[in-house]
């Protein structure tokens, strides 16, 4: 998504990244449906106290489903641009999960 955001296109026409940007949303946005079940899991597997890991995994299901929001309207836009790509990728929504997930990986190794 930073790729096609810095190609500064006015739509998703007539380039190779362009025709692969809806089916990359697409995936994320599938990807975001149950990501908080599988990170659950994955504390669940754990020999630890899994009150404070259920409570984050709370966290990151809301973070998940306001960042799904985000990436489902920008593919209701008949065309998507950079410039969109680019406020996608600024969003607080989505950088959020991104947070979640990498504070969740830290957490689980041991």
């Amino acid at each position: 998504m930073l790729a096609y955001a810095a190609q500064g296109l006015p739509n998703e026409h007539g380039s190779a990244a362009g025709s692969q940007i809806r089916e990359f949303l697409r995936k994320c946005d599938q990807a975001l449906d149950g990501l908080a079940e599988a990170a659950g899991q994955a504390a669940r597997q754990l020999d630890v106290d899994a009150a404070p890991y259920d409570a984050f995994v709370g966290v990151l299901d809301h973070d998940a489903r306001h960042a799904g929001a985000a990436i489902r309207l920008v593919l209701a836009q008949p065309s998507i641009g950079s410039q969109l790509v680019d406020n996608l990728n600024a969003s607080s929504h989505l950088r959020a999960v991104l947070t979640d997930l990498f504070l969740l990986d830290e957490s689980l190794k041991r």
